[in-house]
Order: C-alpha cells, then structure tokens, then sequence
C-alpha cells in the first residue's frame, strides 16, 4: 500500500466522504476513500434520519446530480413524511425515518460495487505538500497515516466531521473521541494550520439512547408516516426503476417533558459542560440542547419530545429533543419523572461533542482551499451541521477535485470549475453562504435562506440538475433518460393546457385557480385523459404534480427568473485580484477588510458579504467602468 498513487484520496467515511468518493470514482478518478471504520461507513451519528425542511430540498438534489444519498435513504426508510403540505409547493420537503444499520450497508453496497474506488482503513495524521521554488501558493500531492503508509494524490478533500481533535462531554467527564466509542483525530488540525489555514471550534450533541421494551408506549402519542406517494430518488420513482420501500414502516411516538423533569434538570445545571466553563465553543442554534432550552424558555413547563425507532431489528430508541450533557445521573433521573419513561432503560447517555473546523471563507466555491491547491474541504469541518449538508458538500468537492485531478498542470485558472448559482440549486446557496459569509455558528440550511426557492422545489430538481451532472460524466445515461422523458411529458402537458379553452377559458387558466386540480380535470378533457393514462401509472402522478405546479405559479416563477437573471449580470462581473481594497478610501473600512479577507470572485459575491453595503458595490462598479 506505501506509495501508491491516486487522482483523488477522500478523508474521511462519513455521508461527506461518502458522497465525494463516489462521484470522483463515477467520474472516472482512481479515488482512494481513507476511513477509520469500514463498518461505520456513512454512521448516522445523531437522528437516524435523512431529509426535513429544506434538507429533504437538497437530498433530491443530489440524487438529480448522481449521488447515493437519495437512494440508500429510499431503500432503508422505515417511514416517510412529506413536511409543510399546507403550505405552497416551494416548501414542502420531504423526510425519512431510516433503519441506522442498513444504511451503513446499503451504502457499503453502493461503494464495493463502483468502479475505480479502493478503500483503505486507516487514519490520516498528516498531509504531503509540495512548495516551488517561486514561493506561489503550495499543492497537496497526498497523505500519511498513522501505520506509516504514503499514498500520492494530486487532490485530497477533508471530510473528518467530528473528528478533528474531538472531545465528548458528559457532565464534568470528558473523553477525547470523534464520536461515542470511537477515537479522535490527532495531529491532522495542526498540520492543516502550518500551511496558513485557520481552525477554530465548534459543539454538538446528541440524546440518549432508550431501550424500547421499558416504554409505555400508552402514555404517548403514536405518529404514523404517510402513505408513500413518492420517494427521494429519482431513479426509484420511476416506473423504469421501480422500487417502493422495502422495509417495514414503523411509527414514531410524542411525548412532553414535566415540571418535575424541568427541576431535577436544573439541578445539574452547575455540572453541566455548557454553564460551568468546559465547553466554550458554539452550538447549533436550531437543535438546542435540552438545558438550553430550559435556559432560553424558563416560563414553559414541557418540551415536546419524540421517540423514534433506530431500525426494525433493534430496540434501540432515539429520543429526539433531548439533546444533553448533563451528568449520566441527572438525565436517567430526569427521564424517569416523565410518565411515559418511568421505568426506563438507556444504552447510553446524551453527551456533546467539540471538534475543530476550518474558517469556509478559505475555500472558493469549488471548495478548494485558497492556500494549497489540490486540498478540498467538504462537511462539518466546514461549520455545517447536518447529514444533508455534509453530503452536498461532498458531491461538489468530488467533483471538483476530480475536473482538476484532470486538468492540464499547465492550467492555473482553479477558480474555474463546477458550481451551482443561488437560482440553481440549495446546494449553490449553502456553499455560497459558507464561503462569502463564514460561520459562527453550525450552519444549517433553511428555506428561508434561499431567496428563489420557489425555482428550488423538491419536485423540479431533476430540470435544474441533471443535465448538468450528465454533461460532466456522473448522471448515468439511465438517469438522463429518465428525466428527458419526465420533463417532456411535462412539457406537452403544460402546452396542451396553454393552448386548449373550455367555455371561452384557456385551460391553463382554470387551473391556477386555487381550488383546481389538474389531476380532477383531465379526465374530462379526451385528448389529455388519453395522453396522461398512457403515462405509467408510478410515474403518472409526479408528471402531473410537475406540470399543475409550474401552471399554478407560471407567474411567480417567471418573476423570479427575471429577479435571478437581473443578479446574474453581477455575477458575471469578475472582480478578483482586480483590486487593491485597502487602498480604496471611499469603502467603508469593514468593507476593505471584508473584501481583502474573503477576496469574491464576482461583484454579486461581494454583494452578499456581510458588511459591504449598496454603497461599497457601487464604488466598485464606478471603478470597474474605469
């Protein structure tokens, strides 16, 4: 194994490894994936759960680009849920309840079966880099592990989550580790700092874990999922791929915490790690930890909490809500006051985690670091929280070190390569964010960051994306074919509906009334109740959803294009290194650090930094006619 060479070495197993691995391989580049554990490929180390608000968004698409996220969810769910149904077709977004041990396999599956992939377990301590005789920026040229072996590439992409220096938190007990059981990585932060990157912080936790056979289940509330109606991936809505759930589906189960349970809580306030000093890095603001919730809402007396099972062969029970670090004891005597728990039995205890991450406004938007070629960073080493989020990340960074795995040494433009714009894609919008905004805390995506989410469905991200990642080499053909066939019935649908009058009135017209849907109306209608019927039946209602969305909201949706397309000529102002900030003077003074620090590659990017104003933007466009 000593010195054997790659185009690309992954770091890292988790759903961000995971994700670059497979798209480099499928790409063509011999990639290497280095992983402590082969057996906990792609762990889900908190909720056994993929998908949710605008998380679902970016599952699909990264199942359009060709990843495996979408798939092995769908093959491993043990209940589905469609989230913000009441609301419009712009926010709703699928999630999946997944069996924890199967989608480990699932994806080994996926792994062992892709070409040009190899995986070797091992650690990595140290990265192997070469500098010229010019003093330019230096290049990566491959990894030492801690057996001593030397494996060359001429890309590498950090995915090390938790890893990185990681310390676990149960009350005042602390352990170093990446995650419960398992060893932290040592040595690598620092090794990535001597070439001028900065680390710094940053906390999570996870609940409890319960046996479900000491529950009383009658004292909760029972959550059924829905009918399945359609799945994550694409490829397995498809009536040319059909394949419905195989598992059993499994409910999940309310409860609420109690006075009594608030008290013995507080209790332990003085030993926990988040109020006694210990943990001095930030957490993620949308998934508190139960103390914190107690701290930022002293006048509630419950908390909403939900058990929900880990898969269908175990009675391992995840008890999402109660996130703690609490001493062992507090927690188990906590949990016992709530009546549906009075006699419980735990695997384990909540206990948070803190890792180091490395400051995403170093990287371009390929996710390249700024201060070594060839070294790529993807997940929560980024300052992400989230599955989801790991893995868009992932599939960018394996794309993009594979396109300049590929390139000419003699090409020294790195900034061009594949990206997503803030109208293509969620994923465009949380990269974006990280590397124009940077974090100070774990960074989770949201709808409501995405100002065009109403082009981001979760219905439509096959029409943005996969033609793209078809022109690069990972689609498949099969997957492409898919789409085209999908999207032209849309098409002639919609074009039936624009063309056709009822009584004096368009049909196309009727439907975007609220109360109307297509799926009603066109069996009165013979030429498209003859053209729909002959579409097979799995993939009959995805077609028609598609087409009565894009008819409903023509109108918003071609605003928005035009709102998107007004940015793009910002975008298409290219402004990096054209500038010596510093010595402009009419910029505000946190504009010309902002705009040194981070230097954006267009004016649009400029525009969304934090601290450079309208006015800064304009100064810049009066010098750019210059």
């Amino acid at each position: 194994m000593e010195n054997f060479s790659y185009d690309v070495i992954v770091v890292g197993g988790g759903h961000a490894g995971c994700e670059a691995a497979h798209a480099a391989a499928c790409m063509g580049a011999h990639t290497c994936l280095i992983t402590m554990d082969m057996n906990k490929i792609a762990q889900m180390s908190c909720n056994p759960a993929v998908g949710g608000i605008a998380k679902g968004q970016i599952v699909r698409e990264i199942d359009a680009l060709g990843g495996g996220m979408g798939i092995v969810t769908d093959s491993t769910a043990i209940q589905f849920r469609m989230l913000n149904k009441s609301k419009g077709p712009a926010m709703w977004s699928p999630r999946a309840q997944c069996d924890r041990e199967k989608f480990i396999w699932k994806w080994r599956e996926i792994l062992d079966s892709t070409d040009n992939l190899d995986i070797w377990q091992d650690q990595v301590e140290e990265l192997i880099v070469e500098t010229n005789s010019s003093g330019n920026i230096p290049s990566v040229s491959g990894v030492k592990t801690i057996w001593g072996n030397i494996l060359h590439a001429p890309c590498v992409v950090i995915t090390a989550g938790t890893f990185l220096n990681g310390i676990m938190h149960v009350g005042r007990k602390m352990i170093s580790g990446g995650r419960c059981a398992e060893p932290a990585a040592l040595h690598l932060t620092e090794n990535i700092n001597s070439l001028g990157i900065k680390s710094a912080r940053m906390k999570t936790g996870t609940p409890v874990r319960i046996d479900k056979r000491s529950i009383h289940f009658e004292d909760t509330t029972e959550q059924p999922g829905e009918e399945v109606a359609g799945l994550f991936s694409f490829l397995q809505n498809s009536s040319e791929n059909p394949k419905q759930p195989y598992l059993e589906q499994l409910s999940c189960w309310l409860l609420n915490t109690t006075p009594e349970c608030h008290e013995i809580l507080k209790s332990g306030f003085a030993d926990s790690p988040l109020y006694n000093g210990q943990i001095k890095s930030i957490g993620p603001r949308y998934c508190p930890s139960i103390e914190t919730k107690l701290h930022t809402f002293p006048d509630k007396d419950h908390h909403p909490l939900f058990l929900e099972p880990e898969g269908t062969n175990t009675n391992e029970m995840y008890l999402n809500g109660f996130s703690s670090s609490l001493p062992m004891e507090i927690q188990l005597e906590a949990l016992k006051k709530i009546p549906a728990l009075r006699d419980i039995k735990i695997y384990r205890p909540g206990y948070a985690i803190e890792y180091d991450f490395f400051d995403p406004t170093q990287l371009y938007h390929s996710l390249m670091s700024k201060k070594c070629n060839g070294l790529f960073f993807a997940g929560q080493v980024n300052g992400t929280t989230g599955y989801e989020e790991a893995a868009a990340q992932g599939i960018m960074a394996g794309i993009n070190a594979t396109l300049y795995a590929g390139r000419n040494s003699a090409d020294k433009d790195f900034t061009s390569s594949f990206t997503l714009s803030r109208d293509e894609a969620y994923i465009g919008v949380l990269i974006d964010d990280l590397v124009t905004k940077g974090v100070d805390e774990p960074y989770r995506m949201f709808t409501s960051r995405a100002e065009y989410r109403i082009l981001l469905r979760q219905d439509n991200a096959d029409s943005r994306l996969t033609d793209k990642a078809y022109k690069i080499g990972l689609a498949t053909k099969e997957r492409y074919d898919i789409w085209k066939t999908k999207q032209e019935r849309v098409d002639h649908i919609i074009s039936y509906c624009d063309n056709k009058k009822i009584k004096g009135k368009l049909v196309s017209e009727i439907i975007s009334r609220p109360e109307v849907e297509l799926n009603e109306l066109y069996p009165t209608l013979p030429h498209l109740c003859d053209y729909i019927n002959k579409i097979p039946e799995l993939d009959r209602m995805e077609v028609i959803k598609s087409a009565e969305t894009y008819i409903k909201y023509a109108g918003y949706i071609e605003r928005e294009k035009a709102t998107a397309e007004k940015m793009h000529r910002l975008e298409n102002i290219h402004i990096r290194n054209h500038f010596n900030y510093e010595n402009i003077q009419s910029l505000s003074t946190e504009a010309r650090q902002k705009l040194t620090s981070i230097n954006p590659e267009t004016l649009a990017q400029a525009s969304r930094i934090p601290g450079v104003s309208p006015s800064d933007i304009n100064v810049l466009l009066v010098l750019m006619k210059r």
